[in-house]
């Protein structure tokens, strides 16, 4: 039985610079995988999909991401075959941090490969965009630049790649998730305060790309962070608490509310952990891991 892994990311850079015509917003960000996340196990089954999770209250019908992927997939094919998914759930839903949409990245390439391939790299990338804006960036495995609504993919140069491939993060999440819709929904409402100009959104993730060894701390940003700490001042509390004591560059992923900071080799992420619980209190989520 395939077992696939299907990671994390997060958000290094998130300038939103205006709102679409169709609803949607249109974005400039730098987006890493990590090497922590769900995995998903893909039983061959003569038809049908179905889905079972190691963690309670998950979705198991047609609203999931792993089955929307799966009847796309039939759809774009004509695949009959079908399979039986059974998915370790670690990523937190609500946080920011794509879970979700990684799943339903991993569900799509398993099928591909059991069907001999049908979808070549751009059939995979529409399918995956008809999921959600999210889902085409894990296509790529690796830390990628995109724009759109998030379309639109484009990898980093590899000198830049090298300067954060690897480098320690600690992910850290309250107890409460925030919703996607509401977060743009609220940035849109005050607009055009909210958004970031396209050329200087650009300018600034440009500036970085092409200054070789410049370190990423001075690049994060998040447009999404100024709705969420109007609502929940818990994060932003908690992230200047981080930064003044240990010197750590912290902010939020996406949409939240999960947060993440960037760790030198010799900080004790133990006692960043105890900062987190102390102010969060004890059913905060937080995890250790790498930018893949």
């Amino acid at each position: 039985m395939p077992l696939t892994q299907a990671p994390a990311k997060i958000n290094l850079y998130l300038a939103v610079t205006g709102r679409r015509s169709d609803g949607f917003h249109n974005l400039v960000s730098l987006v890493a995988p990590l090497v922590w996340g769900d995995t998903l196990t893909v039983e061959a089954r003569p038809s049908g999909f179905t889905l079972a999770c190691d963690l309670e209250g998950i979705p198991l019908d047609a609203t999931n991401l792993v089955l929307k992927a799966a009847a796309a997939f039939a759809g774009a094919t004509g695949w009959t075959g079908g399979a039986h998914f059974t998915l370790v759930k670690r990523i937190p839903a609500g946080a920011g941090l794509g879970g979700g949409s990684s799943d339903a990245v991993a569900a799509l390439e398993t099928l591909n490969g059991m069907a001999g391939s049908p979808l070549d790299g751009a059939g995979l990338a529409r399918v995956a965009a008809s999921l959600g804006s999210d889902c085409p960036l894990f296509l790529s495995k690796a830390p990628v630049v995109i724009r759109g609504r998030g379309e639109r993919i484009e990898p980093l140069p590899a000198e830049a790649y090298s300067r954060i491939r690897g480098v320690r993060i600690f992910v850290f999440k309250p107890a409460f998730p925030i919703d996607t819709p509401w977060a743009y929904s609220r940035l849109a409402a005050e607009a055009p305060r909210g958004y970031v100009a396209e050329p200087r959104a650009e300018q600034r993730l440009a500036d970085w790309v092409h200054t070789p060894g410049s370190p990423v701390d001075g690049l994060l940003q998040n447009s999404l962070e100024r709705p969420a700490f109007t609502k929940f001042p818990a994060i932003p509390l908690l992230l200047e608490r981080l930064r003044i004591r240990f010197g750590v560059a912290a902010r939020m992923s996406g949409s939240g509310s999960a947060c993440y900071a960037l760790l030198h080799e010799n900080v004790d992420v133990a006692a960043i952990e105890g900062v987190v619980r102390e102010t969060w209190g004890m059913s905060a989520f937080t995890v250790e891991t790498r930018i893949a």
